[in-house]
């Protein structure tokens, strides 16, 4: 096998993949123990589109679920922005993500990496139904992880009620209504009762 043999370079794009386990989110487990990685949330993901699917009518889950394993790749050479992180330089944080799609999927032979390339693009465009059901979920999935820790990373940025619906509503509302409204419930719930005791 060479540099250019198509097995190689699929072997070296998979290998490269493994760093985005070394990636570290903001979300904690549920246990407290640790931080989750990217490679994780990625995986959770993957699982919320096959679970949650029937709230989603007519959506490709399939398709969904490819979204869900490219979304977060960027983040090997990009790292992880919290989305509640007070003055984020938006622009340099694209073309850092864009610089990196370009490096990530261009080890694949040139029609494969189009193709991750090309779902990648789509989920940041919130393109089709599937890529905005994508987008909601990796909304919902830090949501629940927060309030399954009792405010969790919240606290730790003294995020808002407010703040969590402005950030969190649209893009889960946008991907399925019926699961907005059960998350709106359960925010409020939280809020409501960190309310009654402080």
């Amino acid at each position: 096998m060479t540099a250019a043999d198509p097995l190689t370079r699929r072997l070296a794009f998979l290998a490269e993949l493994e760093k985005l386990k070394s990636v570290t989110r903001q979300s904690r487990l549920v246990d407290g123990s640790r931080n989750e990685n990217s490679a994780e949330h990625s995986w959770h993901l993957a699982m919320f589109a096959m679970v949650l699917a029937p709230h989603a009518p007519g959506i490709d889950t399939e398709r969904v679920i490819e979204l869900l394993l490219i979304h977060d790749i960027v983040e090997i050479d990009a790292g992880d922005v919290p989305y509640h992180l007070a003055g984020k330089d938006l622009a340099k944080i694209a073309a850092t993500e864009v610089a990196a799609a370009e490096r990530l999927f261009g080890l694949l032979p040139e029609d494969e990496g189009a193709r991750l390339r090309a779902l990648w693009d789509e989920f940041e465009a919130e393109a089709t139904p599937e890529a905005r059901f994508a987008k909601g979920l990796d909304r919902l999935q830090p949501v629940l992880l927060n309030l399954m820790t009792d405010g969790g990373t919240w606290d730790d940025f003294a995020v808002t009620e407010e703040q969590v619906m402005a950030r969190c509503g649209p893009p889960i509302e946008g991907a399925s209504p019926e699961l907005w409204a059960a998350a709106t419930a359960l925010i409020r719930a939280h809020f409501a009762a960190r309310r009654a005791v402080g």
